[in-house]
Protein backbone atom coordinates (compact mmCIF):
# COMPACT_ATOMS: atom_id res chain seq x y z
CA UNK A 1 0.00 0.00 0.00
CA UNK A 2 1.56 3.35 -1.06
CA UNK A 3 1.58 6.07 1.64
CA UNK A 4 -0.93 8.74 1.99
CA UNK A 5 -1.54 11.96 0.12
CA UNK A 6 -3.25 14.66 1.92
CA UNK A 7 -5.79 16.52 -0.46
CA UNK A 8 -4.76 20.19 -1.21
CA UNK A 9 -8.46 20.98 -0.40
CA UNK A 10 -8.78 19.53 3.50
CA UNK A 11 -5.10 21.28 4.80
CA UNK A 12 -7.44 23.92 7.15
CA UNK A 13 -9.17 21.88 9.28
CA UNK A 14 -7.63 21.20 12.46
CA UNK A 15 -10.11 18.75 13.41
CA UNK A 16 -8.55 16.05 10.15
CA UNK A 17 -7.52 15.45 7.07
CA UNK A 18 -8.73 13.87 4.07
CA UNK A 19 -6.06 11.30 2.35
CA UNK A 20 -6.36 9.56 -0.60
CA UNK A 21 -4.54 5.70 -0.63
CA UNK A 22 -4.58 4.01 -4.32
CA UNK A 23 -7.77 5.38 -5.08
CA UNK A 24 -9.78 5.18 -1.49
CA UNK A 25 -10.38 7.84 0.94
CA UNK A 26 -9.43 8.26 3.88
CA UNK A 27 -10.29 10.82 6.66
CA UNK A 28 -7.95 11.31 9.44
CA UNK A 29 -8.97 12.60 13.15
CA UNK A 30 -6.72 14.43 15.23
CA UNK A 31 -6.24 14.67 18.37
CA UNK A 32 -8.21 18.22 18.65
CA UNK A 33 -10.90 16.41 16.77
CA UNK A 34 -11.13 13.28 18.81
CA UNK A 35 -13.58 14.03 21.63
CA UNK A 36 -16.16 15.98 19.98
CA UNK A 37 -15.90 13.05 17.35
CA UNK A 38 -16.56 10.33 19.44
CA UNK A 39 -19.42 12.14 20.96
CA UNK A 40 -21.23 12.69 17.98
CA UNK A 41 -20.67 9.31 16.78
CA UNK A 42 -21.74 7.58 19.93
CA UNK A 43 -25.13 9.26 19.46
CA UNK A 44 -25.37 7.33 15.92
CA UNK A 45 -26.70 11.03 14.64
CA UNK A 46 -23.96 10.67 11.69
CA UNK A 47 -25.36 7.21 10.95
CA UNK A 48 -28.87 8.06 10.44
CA UNK A 49 -28.21 10.99 8.06
CA UNK A 50 -25.69 8.01 6.30
CA UNK A 51 -29.34 6.05 6.19
CA UNK A 52 -31.20 9.41 4.55
CA UNK A 53 -28.71 9.63 1.93
CA UNK A 54 -27.94 12.60 3.12
CA UNK A 55 -24.37 12.59 4.52
CA UNK A 56 -21.50 10.37 2.60
CA UNK A 57 -21.13 6.52 4.05
CA UNK A 58 -18.34 5.69 6.59
CA UNK A 59 -16.61 3.20 8.48
CA UNK A 60 -14.29 3.28 11.42
CA UNK A 61 -10.92 1.41 10.14
CA UNK A 62 -9.99 -1.20 12.01
CA UNK A 63 -7.27 -2.87 9.63
CA UNK A 64 -4.03 -2.11 11.34
CA UNK A 65 -1.83 -2.09 8.37
CA UNK A 66 -4.24 1.49 7.61
CA UNK A 67 -4.06 2.90 10.89
CA UNK A 68 0.01 2.69 11.25
CA UNK A 69 0.09 4.79 8.33
CA UNK A 70 -1.17 7.36 10.09
CA UNK A 71 0.30 7.42 13.72
CA UNK A 72 -0.96 11.37 14.82
CA UNK A 73 -4.47 10.05 14.30
CA UNK A 74 -6.78 8.94 16.73
CA UNK A 75 -9.23 7.41 14.24
CA UNK A 76 -9.08 6.77 10.76
CA UNK A 77 -12.41 7.01 8.61
CA UNK A 78 -12.90 5.46 5.62
CA UNK A 79 -15.62 6.38 2.98
CA UNK A 80 -16.92 6.23 -0.26
CA UNK A 81 -14.90 8.11 -2.92
CA UNK A 82 -16.62 10.70 -5.54
CA UNK A 83 -16.87 10.09 -8.84
CA UNK A 84 -17.11 13.95 -9.32
CA UNK A 85 -15.75 16.76 -7.21
CA UNK A 86 -17.84 20.18 -8.03
CA UNK A 87 -17.24 23.78 -6.52
CA UNK A 88 -20.02 26.43 -5.34
CA UNK A 89 -19.30 28.91 -8.38
CA UNK A 90 -20.06 25.83 -10.65
CA UNK A 91 -23.68 25.48 -9.48
CA UNK A 92 -26.71 26.78 -10.93
CA UNK A 93 -29.13 28.79 -8.64
CA UNK A 94 -31.13 25.77 -7.72
CA UNK A 95 -28.37 23.65 -7.01
CA UNK A 96 -26.96 25.75 -4.85
CA UNK A 97 -30.32 26.75 -3.18
CA UNK A 98 -30.73 22.52 -2.56
CA UNK A 99 -26.76 22.66 -1.13
CA UNK A 100 -28.52 25.53 1.07
CA UNK A 101 -31.48 23.53 2.29
CA UNK A 102 -29.71 20.59 2.74
CA UNK A 103 -27.15 22.23 5.21
CA UNK A 104 -30.07 23.91 7.25
CA UNK A 105 -31.67 20.53 7.67
CA UNK A 106 -29.27 18.87 8.91
CA UNK A 107 -28.35 21.61 11.39
CA UNK A 108 -32.18 21.49 12.57
CA UNK A 109 -31.90 18.13 13.04
CA UNK A 110 -28.69 18.12 14.90
CA UNK A 111 -29.73 20.44 17.10
CA UNK A 112 -32.90 18.33 17.86
CA UNK A 113 -29.91 15.76 19.35
CA UNK A 114 -28.36 18.61 20.78
CA UNK A 115 -25.65 18.59 17.98
CA UNK A 116 -24.16 21.76 15.90
CA UNK A 117 -22.36 22.53 12.69
CA UNK A 118 -18.69 23.77 13.46
CA UNK A 119 -19.12 25.82 10.20
CA UNK A 120 -21.36 26.50 7.30
CA UNK A 121 -18.74 25.96 4.28
CA UNK A 122 -20.72 25.34 0.94
CA UNK A 123 -17.57 22.78 0.13
CA UNK A 124 -18.55 20.61 2.45
CA UNK A 125 -21.78 19.58 0.08
CA UNK A 126 -21.33 17.75 -3.21
CA UNK A 127 -24.02 16.44 -5.78
CA UNK A 128 -24.29 12.87 -6.76
CA UNK A 129 -26.41 13.50 -9.87
CA UNK A 130 -28.96 16.23 -8.79
CA UNK A 131 -29.27 15.60 -5.36
CA UNK A 132 -26.76 16.95 -2.61
CA UNK A 133 -24.65 15.13 0.09
CA UNK A 134 -22.94 16.31 3.05
CA UNK A 135 -19.36 14.97 2.82
CA UNK A 136 -17.67 16.30 6.09
CA UNK A 137 -18.10 13.92 8.69
CA UNK A 138 -15.82 16.49 11.09
CA UNK A 139 -18.15 19.42 11.13
CA UNK A 140 -20.12 18.37 13.86
CA UNK A 141 -19.79 18.45 17.98
CA UNK A 142 -21.86 18.81 20.75
CA UNK A 143 -24.29 21.45 21.46
CA UNK A 144 -23.26 23.83 24.67
CA UNK A 145 -25.98 25.82 25.98
CA UNK A 146 -26.91 29.22 24.89
CA UNK A 147 -24.11 29.25 22.33
CA UNK A 148 -24.50 31.18 19.18
CA UNK A 149 -24.86 29.50 15.71
CA UNK A 150 -21.05 30.63 14.94
CA UNK A 151 -21.46 29.10 11.12
CA UNK A 152 -24.09 32.32 10.24
CA UNK A 153 -22.06 34.70 8.77
CA UNK A 154 -20.13 31.77 6.68
CA UNK A 155 -23.45 30.54 5.54
CA UNK A 156 -24.65 33.86 4.30
CA UNK A 157 -21.61 34.35 2.37
CA UNK A 158 -21.32 30.98 0.76
CA UNK A 159 -25.10 30.03 0.64
CA UNK A 160 -27.48 33.35 1.18
CA UNK A 161 -25.80 36.02 -0.51
CA UNK A 162 -25.19 34.45 -3.70
CA UNK A 163 -28.83 33.27 -4.10
CA UNK A 164 -30.09 36.67 -3.04
CA UNK A 165 -27.65 38.10 -6.07
CA UNK A 166 -29.73 36.12 -8.72
CA UNK A 167 -33.35 36.68 -6.63
CA UNK A 168 -32.93 40.30 -6.38
CA UNK A 169 -30.88 41.73 -8.71
CA UNK A 170 -30.23 38.81 -11.32
CA UNK A 171 -27.10 38.59 -11.43
CA UNK A 172 -25.50 35.22 -11.25
CA UNK A 173 -23.32 34.19 -8.44
CA UNK A 174 -20.48 32.34 -10.51
CA UNK A 175 -17.40 34.77 -11.32
CA UNK A 176 -17.41 36.63 -8.77
CA UNK A 177 -17.44 33.39 -6.12
CA UNK A 178 -15.04 31.85 -8.09
CA UNK A 179 -13.00 34.96 -7.75
CA UNK A 180 -13.17 35.21 -4.03
CA UNK A 181 -13.92 31.61 -2.99
CA UNK A 182 -15.52 32.23 -0.17
CA UNK A 183 -18.85 33.95 -1.25
CA UNK A 184 -19.90 37.21 -1.62
CA UNK A 185 -20.16 39.67 1.81
CA UNK A 186 -22.95 41.01 3.71
CA UNK A 187 -21.33 44.35 3.18
CA UNK A 188 -20.34 43.83 -0.75
CA UNK A 189 -23.88 42.86 -1.07
CA UNK A 190 -25.66 45.62 1.25
CA UNK A 191 -24.34 47.78 -0.88
CA UNK A 192 -26.01 46.89 -4.61
CA UNK A 193 -29.24 46.50 -2.69
CA UNK A 194 -31.60 49.19 -3.32
CA UNK A 195 -33.55 50.96 -0.67
CA UNK A 196 -36.63 49.26 -0.87
CA UNK A 197 -35.14 45.72 -0.61
CA UNK A 198 -32.92 46.39 2.55
CA UNK A 199 -36.90 46.82 4.09
CA UNK A 200 -37.45 43.59 3.80
CA UNK A 201 -37.16 42.18 7.19
CA UNK A 202 -34.92 38.84 6.25
CA UNK A 203 -32.65 41.19 4.28
CA UNK A 204 -32.59 43.26 7.24
CA UNK A 205 -31.99 40.54 9.51
CA UNK A 206 -28.98 38.12 7.83
CA UNK A 207 -27.64 41.37 5.51
CA UNK A 208 -27.97 44.87 6.01
CA UNK A 209 -27.06 44.43 9.93
CA UNK A 210 -24.73 42.03 10.23
CA UNK A 211 -22.84 43.89 7.36
CA UNK A 212 -23.29 47.42 9.54
CA UNK A 213 -21.74 45.25 13.14
CA UNK A 214 -19.31 44.22 10.37
CA UNK A 215 -17.93 47.62 9.57
CA UNK A 216 -18.33 49.05 12.83
CA UNK A 217 -16.33 46.20 14.51
CA UNK A 218 -13.75 46.40 11.72
CA UNK A 219 -13.65 50.43 12.39
CA UNK A 220 -13.06 50.00 16.10
CA UNK A 221 -9.99 50.99 17.67
CA UNK A 222 -9.95 48.88 21.04
CA UNK A 223 -12.15 45.97 21.12
CA UNK A 224 -13.55 45.48 24.57
CA UNK A 225 -12.54 41.79 24.99
CA UNK A 226 -14.09 41.68 28.30
CA UNK A 227 -17.30 42.06 26.69
CA UNK A 228 -17.36 39.99 24.22
CA UNK A 229 -16.92 37.18 26.70
CA UNK A 230 -19.80 38.06 29.04
CA UNK A 231 -22.36 37.78 26.15
CA UNK A 232 -24.99 35.66 27.17
CA UNK A 233 -25.68 34.02 23.52
CA UNK A 234 -28.86 32.37 22.61
CA UNK A 235 -31.70 30.23 24.07
CA UNK A 236 -31.61 26.55 21.91
CA UNK A 237 -35.24 27.27 21.16
CA UNK A 238 -33.88 30.67 19.68
CA UNK A 239 -31.22 28.96 17.61
CA UNK A 240 -33.75 26.46 16.16
CA UNK A 241 -36.34 29.23 15.12
CA UNK A 242 -33.05 30.98 13.40
CA UNK A 243 -32.50 27.79 11.06
CA UNK A 244 -36.15 26.94 10.45
CA UNK A 245 -37.28 30.49 9.58
CA UNK A 246 -34.35 30.79 7.04
CA UNK A 247 -34.82 27.44 5.37
CA UNK A 248 -38.26 28.58 5.01
CA UNK A 249 -37.26 31.68 3.01
CA UNK A 250 -34.95 30.48 1.11
CA UNK A 251 -36.89 27.59 0.07
CA UNK A 252 -39.20 30.73 -1.47
CA UNK A 253 -36.52 32.48 -3.03
CA UNK A 254 -36.60 32.46 -7.48
CA UNK A 255 -34.35 33.47 -9.61
CA UNK A 256 -35.47 37.22 -10.70
CA UNK A 257 -35.51 36.54 -14.84
CA UNK A 258 -36.25 33.01 -16.05
CA UNK A 259 -36.46 34.47 -19.39
CA UNK A 260 -33.63 37.09 -20.38
CA UNK A 261 -31.63 33.66 -22.08
CA UNK A 262 -29.73 33.23 -24.99
CA UNK A 263 -29.82 29.55 -25.38
CA UNK A 264 -32.46 28.53 -22.27
CA UNK A 265 -35.08 27.88 -24.78
CA UNK A 266 -32.93 26.04 -27.71
CA UNK A 267 -34.62 22.98 -27.01
CA UNK A 268 -38.02 24.06 -27.86
CA UNK A 269 -36.27 26.27 -30.20
CA UNK A 270 -33.91 25.29 -32.74
CA UNK A 271 -33.27 23.95 -36.39
CA UNK A 272 -34.00 20.41 -35.66
CA UNK A 273 -37.25 18.58 -36.99
CA UNK A 274 -38.38 15.28 -34.80
CA UNK A 275 -36.55 13.27 -37.17
CA UNK A 276 -33.67 15.08 -37.23
CA UNK A 277 -33.61 14.60 -33.50
CA UNK A 278 -34.18 10.88 -33.81
CA UNK A 279 -31.02 10.54 -36.26
CA UNK A 280 -29.18 12.72 -33.62
CA UNK A 281 -30.42 10.44 -30.67
CA UNK A 282 -30.24 6.90 -32.58
CA UNK A 283 -26.22 8.09 -33.13
CA UNK A 284 -25.54 8.69 -29.69
CA UNK A 285 -27.49 5.49 -28.16
CA UNK A 286 -25.44 3.69 -30.78
CA UNK A 287 -22.27 4.86 -29.47
CA UNK A 288 -23.27 4.97 -25.74
CA UNK A 289 -23.78 1.07 -26.59
CA UNK A 290 -20.43 0.33 -28.42
CA UNK A 291 -18.28 2.41 -25.64
CA UNK A 292 -19.98 1.82 -22.63
CA UNK A 293 -18.65 4.77 -20.66
CA UNK A 294 -18.92 5.20 -16.61
CA UNK A 295 -18.71 9.06 -16.82
CA UNK A 296 -19.06 11.55 -19.85
CA UNK A 297 -19.07 14.78 -19.89
CA UNK A 298 -22.25 16.71 -22.04
CA UNK A 299 -20.47 20.00 -23.28
CA UNK A 300 -23.30 22.30 -24.11
CA UNK A 301 -25.39 20.17 -22.29
CA UNK A 302 -28.44 22.53 -22.67
CA UNK A 303 -31.56 21.26 -21.16
CA UNK A 304 -29.81 18.05 -20.74
CA UNK A 305 -31.97 16.21 -23.49
CA UNK A 306 -28.96 13.93 -25.11
CA UNK A 307 -27.54 12.96 -21.48
CA UNK A 308 -30.68 11.54 -20.93
CA UNK A 309 -30.29 9.41 -23.93
CA UNK A 310 -26.76 8.56 -23.22
CA UNK A 311 -27.66 7.24 -19.60
CA UNK A 312 -30.66 5.59 -20.54
CA UNK A 313 -28.82 3.55 -23.37
CA UNK A 314 -26.31 2.91 -21.04
CA UNK A 315 -23.79 5.58 -19.56
CA UNK A 316 -23.65 5.49 -15.66
CA UNK A 317 -23.31 9.18 -14.60
CA UNK A 318 -23.29 12.53 -16.92
CA UNK A 319 -21.56 15.96 -16.04
CA UNK A 320 -22.89 18.73 -18.25
CA UNK A 321 -21.68 21.61 -18.68
CA UNK A 322 -23.07 24.85 -20.20
CA UNK A 323 -22.96 28.67 -19.87
CA UNK A 324 -26.27 29.80 -20.22
CA UNK A 325 -27.35 29.81 -16.60
CA UNK A 326 -31.25 28.87 -17.61
CA UNK A 327 -30.30 25.87 -19.62
CA UNK A 328 -28.10 24.77 -16.63
CA UNK A 329 -31.23 25.37 -14.38
CA UNK A 330 -33.65 23.38 -16.71
CA UNK A 331 -31.29 20.38 -16.86
CA UNK A 332 -31.42 20.26 -13.30
CA UNK A 333 -34.55 20.06 -13.03
CA UNK A 334 -35.06 17.69 -15.78
CA UNK A 335 -32.12 15.36 -13.81
CA UNK A 336 -34.59 15.76 -10.47
CA UNK A 337 -37.99 15.08 -11.92
CA UNK A 338 -36.69 12.06 -13.92
CA UNK A 339 -34.36 10.59 -11.20
CA UNK A 340 -31.09 11.04 -13.85
CA UNK A 341 -27.94 10.89 -12.97
CA UNK A 342 -27.37 14.13 -14.16
CA UNK A 343 -25.12 16.95 -12.73
CA UNK A 344 -25.51 20.40 -14.51
CA UNK A 345 -22.99 22.61 -13.87
CA UNK A 346 -21.69 26.31 -15.43
CA UNK A 347 -18.95 26.29 -17.74
CA UNK A 348 -17.32 28.94 -19.80
CA UNK A 349 -15.29 26.57 -21.92
CA UNK A 350 -12.84 29.42 -23.29
CA UNK A 351 -12.23 29.98 -19.43
CA UNK A 352 -12.91 27.11 -17.32
CA UNK A 353 -12.25 26.96 -13.49
CA UNK A 354 -8.53 26.66 -13.12
CA UNK A 355 -6.43 25.17 -10.32
CA UNK A 356 -6.62 27.92 -7.41
CA UNK A 357 -7.00 28.67 -3.66
CA UNK A 358 -3.65 28.20 -1.23
CA UNK A 359 -0.95 27.47 -3.72
CA UNK A 360 -2.84 27.01 -6.73
CA UNK A 361 -3.67 23.54 -5.71
CA UNK A 362 -6.77 23.85 -3.07
CA UNK A 363 -9.53 23.86 -5.91
CA UNK A 364 -9.03 21.81 -8.41
CA UNK A 365 -9.24 22.87 -12.13
CA UNK A 366 -11.78 21.51 -14.56
CA UNK A 367 -8.85 19.62 -16.71
CA UNK A 368 -7.55 18.06 -13.55
CA UNK A 369 -10.89 16.69 -11.86
CA UNK A 370 -12.14 14.15 -13.46
CA UNK A 371 -10.92 11.35 -16.61
CA UNK A 372 -14.50 10.79 -18.31
CA UNK A 373 -14.94 7.97 -20.16
CA UNK A 374 -16.49 9.47 -23.24
CA UNK A 375 -17.83 13.19 -24.20
CA UNK A 376 -21.03 14.57 -26.36
CA UNK A 377 -19.95 18.33 -27.79
CA UNK A 378 -23.26 18.52 -29.84
CA UNK A 379 -23.75 21.86 -31.38
CA UNK A 380 -20.98 23.45 -29.45
CA UNK A 381 -17.49 23.73 -31.65
CA UNK A 382 -18.65 26.58 -33.52
CA UNK A 383 -19.15 28.58 -29.99
CA UNK A 384 -15.58 28.42 -29.81
CA UNK A 385 -14.54 28.61 -33.52
CA UNK A 386 -16.93 31.52 -34.87
CA UNK A 387 -18.08 33.36 -31.22
CA UNK A 388 -14.48 33.07 -29.45
CA UNK A 389 -12.27 33.36 -32.52
CA UNK A 390 -11.15 30.47 -31.32
CA UNK A 391 -9.04 28.34 -34.20
CA UNK A 392 -10.63 25.10 -35.14
CA UNK A 393 -7.90 22.93 -34.85
CA UNK A 394 -7.50 23.96 -31.01
CA UNK A 395 -11.16 23.61 -30.18
CA UNK A 396 -10.86 20.25 -31.83
CA UNK A 397 -7.47 19.27 -29.98
CA UNK A 398 -9.06 20.34 -26.69
CA UNK A 399 -12.60 18.58 -27.09
CA UNK A 400 -10.52 15.43 -27.91
CA UNK A 401 -8.33 15.84 -25.01
CA UNK A 402 -10.81 15.51 -22.84
CA UNK A 403 -11.76 11.80 -23.58
CA UNK A 404 -10.66 9.12 -25.19
CA UNK A 405 -13.79 8.25 -27.13
CA UNK A 406 -16.83 10.84 -28.57
CA UNK A 407 -18.88 12.54 -30.46
CA UNK A 408 -18.54 16.49 -31.87
CA UNK A 409 -21.14 17.82 -34.05
CA UNK A 410 -19.76 20.07 -37.04
CA UNK A 411 -22.14 22.83 -37.53
CA UNK A 412 -21.63 23.85 -40.88
CA UNK A 413 -21.39 28.07 -41.98
CA UNK A 414 -24.44 27.35 -44.39
CA UNK A 415 -26.53 26.56 -40.88
CA UNK A 416 -29.04 29.31 -40.03
CA UNK A 417 -27.09 29.62 -36.30
CA UNK A 418 -23.85 30.09 -37.65
CA UNK A 419 -25.46 32.72 -40.27
CA UNK A 420 -26.73 34.34 -37.48
CA UNK A 421 -23.63 34.76 -35.79
CA UNK A 422 -21.88 35.94 -38.60
CA UNK A 423 -24.79 38.54 -39.97
CA UNK A 424 -23.10 41.55 -37.13
CA UNK A 425 -19.88 40.50 -38.11
CA UNK A 426 -16.98 40.23 -40.63
CA UNK A 427 -16.45 37.05 -41.29
CA UNK A 428 -12.93 36.36 -40.73
CA UNK A 429 -13.05 32.10 -40.93
CA UNK A 430 -12.22 31.22 -44.59
CA UNK A 431 -10.82 27.83 -42.70
CA UNK A 432 -14.45 27.13 -40.78
CA UNK A 433 -14.70 24.23 -43.53
CA UNK A 434 -15.77 20.59 -43.24
CA UNK A 435 -12.78 19.60 -44.74
CA UNK A 436 -10.67 21.32 -42.30
CA UNK A 437 -12.33 20.13 -39.32
CA UNK A 438 -12.54 16.53 -40.75
CA UNK A 439 -8.23 17.10 -41.00
CA UNK A 440 -8.07 18.42 -37.57
CA UNK A 441 -10.05 15.61 -36.06
CA UNK A 442 -8.04 13.13 -38.19
CA UNK A 443 -4.47 14.75 -36.42
CA UNK A 444 -5.60 13.52 -32.88
CA UNK A 445 -8.23 10.80 -33.87
CA UNK A 446 -9.77 7.93 -35.84
CA UNK A 447 -13.22 8.72 -37.53
CA UNK A 448 -15.01 6.28 -36.77
CA UNK A 449 -18.53 7.03 -37.87
CA UNK A 450 -20.35 9.67 -39.38
CA UNK A 451 -23.52 10.90 -39.87
CA UNK A 452 -25.20 14.13 -41.10
CA UNK A 453 -28.44 15.01 -39.52
CA UNK A 454 -29.79 18.48 -41.27
CA UNK A 455 -30.16 19.45 -44.69
CA UNK A 456 -27.38 22.36 -44.09
CA UNK A 457 -24.96 20.04 -43.26
CA UNK A 458 -24.93 19.46 -39.46
CA UNK A 459 -22.59 16.21 -38.65
CA UNK A 460 -21.89 14.14 -35.92
CA UNK A 461 -18.55 12.70 -35.96
CA UNK A 462 -17.76 9.56 -33.50
CA UNK A 463 -14.15 9.51 -32.92
CA UNK A 464 -11.62 7.34 -30.81
CA UNK A 465 -8.38 9.40 -29.54
CA UNK A 466 -4.88 7.98 -31.24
Amino acid sequence: MTNPDILDGSFRDPAGQVHEIDGRIFRTVTPYGAPAFAKVHATNFLNDLVKTGDLVPYEIVQDPKIIELFPQAEYVLEHKRLNYISYPYEWSFNLLKEAALLHLSIAIQALDKDIVLTDASAYNIQFIGPKPIFIDHLSFKPYTDREYWVGHRQFCEQFLNPLLLRAKLDVPHNSWFRGTQEGITNEDLSKLLGFHQKLSLNVLSHVVLPARFQTRARNTQRTDTKKISERKGIAKTTYNSLLVQLKKWISTLQPKNTHNSTWGNYAEDNTYNDEENRLKADFITEFIQSTNPDLIYDIGCNSGAFSEVALKAGARQSIGFDFDKIAIDKAFKRATDKSLNLLPLYLDAANPSPNQGWKQSERVGFAERAKPDAILALAFEHHLAIGKNIPLQQVIQWLVSLAPNGIIEFVDKSDPTVQTMLSMREDIFPNYTPSAFESALSDCATIVNTREITKDGRTLYWYKRI
